[in-house]
């Protein structure tokens, strides 16, 4: 089974951040949330000056079995459409890729089609979609560990080796169910908790998935490694995130958690490795059920609360120039010192 040795992050210059921080020409606080994301960021890189290089996202697409039992109000052909609409430019994770100069990259992880060869697609198709998991484990050990060990390997090669900022999105009908029976076993928390309406299910859909999920949570009831939590009832592209997410980590760059999916697949990530979760910045709170309750067992606080739940990873792609302002403040606003301002007194 493959390791993955993530350090922690350097806490050597954590009271000189700190103190940088601090002295800049505001009151200690002022910029709230950008200066605790300029904090993690120095810590992560260990410098004082850090910078954000090449930063790029990775979109897992797969298929899910579990559509056969109608939790999707879409269709299973959907994925392969979507995978094309973004390989033409045309979905949301490219405008904001195109915004933010991100750079974008589609992984075949498990698309239940054929797709054509293009230059920003990488096939690394482990199977043709899921089996259901409301059935049967949704895919075997031995799969698993190719999707996690693939995820790593393409988290190594795709990128520029420089990069070290890195989003993660997804694309994959039925996989907000895959996420919700992870994170049930995951948590431990009530299902009711963790179910959402997905890509627009009705109050009887919701019911319906609900008790579908149930029923497989029950029939692997003695499933809890975390492992085999993951092959039971992950996806291909769940699965492969999870080893980017993981290798990412060991290379030390800074992880973009996009929305519930991508979510599920960092619990499973900590649950491999916990000290990954001094690499990630969470990057907003999905509007989709269950997120909310995951980002508070990680004890995890989102930078953006903007009512998204798109997934593909335009959370990452929309939180990202506030890494960009993070930085910039900490590299270039004056101290007290060389602005020659004066600080505050102990006075009222």
């Amino acid at each position: 089974m493959t390791s993955f040795s993530i350090p922690s992050v350097s806490l050597a210059l954590n009271e000189a951040l700190q103190q940088k921080i601090d002295n800049k020409t505001k009151p200690p606080g002022s910029l709230g949330r950008l200066e605790t994301l300029a904090l993690q960021v120095g810590k992560i890189q260990n410098t004082l000056t850090p910078e954000l290089k090449n930063p790029t996202i990775l979109v897992f697409a797969g298929d899910h079995g579990i559509t056969e039992e109608d939790v999707s109000p879409f269709p299973q052909e959907v994925t392969a459409q979507m995978v094309l609409n973004f390989l033409n430019g045309g979905a949301a994770i490219n405008v904001y890729c195109r915004q933010h100069n991100l750079s974008l990259h589609v992984v075949d992880a498990g698309v239940n089609g054929d797709l054509p060869e293009h230059p920003d697609l990488v096939a690394a198709k482990i199977g043709r979609g899921t089996k259901n998991f409301s059935k049967t484990p949704a895919m075997s050990a031995e799969e698993c560990e190719q999707a996690l060990n693939k995820g790593a390997e393409l988290s190594r090669t795709i990128p520029d080796p420089d990069c070290n900022v890195i989003g993660f999105g997804e694309m994959g009908i039925g996989n907000t169910s895959s996420a919700a029976a992870l994170m049930q076993r995951y948590t431990g928390l009530p299902l009711e908790d963790c179910v959402g309406k997905g890509t627009g299910l009705d109050d009887s859909g919701l019911v319906r998935k609900e008790k579908i999920i149930q029923k497989a949570l029950d029939q692997h009831y003695k499933i809890d490694e975390p492992h085999e939590v993951l092959a039971t009832f992950g996806g291909f592209e769940i699965v492969m995130m999870v080893g980017a997410m993981l290798e990412s980590a060991v290379l030390g760059r800074i992880l973009l958690i996009d929305g519930f999916i991508a979510g599920s697949a960092f619990l499973a990530a900590s649950r491999i490795v916990p000290e990954i979760q001094q690499y990630a910045v969470f990057t907003h709170l999905s509007d989709e059920q269950g997120h909310s309750e995951m980002l508070k067992f990680l004890q995890a606080e989102p930078l953006l609360s903007l009512g998204m739940r798109l997934g593909e990873g335009t959370g990452a792609a929309v939180a990202f120039p506030l890494l960009q302002s993070a930085v910039a403040f900490l590299n270039q606003m004056a101290s007290f010192e060389s602005a020659g301002v004066s600080e505050r007194t102990d006075g009222e």
